[in-house]
């Protein structure tokens, strides 16, 4: 499986395992890559998963950047066109690593990012 794959194949399943319905992996767009995307609810979630099998660099969760979170929102735009602002939308951040997967619900809001195109 290749770098990054088994850390988004144990999320989607804990996922699932939550209740979420994946709607789409690993979905591209011209500016860029989305590793997930499901529905909790209502809701539509953009998540960003992080794995790491050592624990030398920190959580993996701590990789997610301000750069990162704008590619999400921007991503976001995109894959929601013009629903944007009519489907409510959450940005998680699953961290993979040898004590297990942690899950950051709501990790960012869009708000936090959106000045920044």
């Amino acid at each position: 499986m290749g770098k990054g794959k088994w850390a988004e194949e144990l999320a989607c399943r804990y996922l699932r395992e939550q209740g979420y319905l994946i709607v789409a992996r690993n979905w591209r767009w011209p500016g860029g890559e989305v590793d997930i995307i499901a529905k909790h609810g209502d809701t539509l979630v953009f998540v960003e998963v992080k794995g790491r099998r050592g624990d030398s660099h920190g959580a993996p969760e701590e990789a997610v950047d301000a750069r990162k979170r704008t590619h999400l929102w921007r991503s976001a735009r995109a894959f929601l066109g013009d629903r944007l602002g009519r489907v409510p939308v959450r940005f998680d951040v699953i961290g993979v690593g040898p004590s297990g997967i942690n899950h950051v619900r709501g990790a960012f809001r869009a708000e936090d990012v959106r000045q920044g195109g």
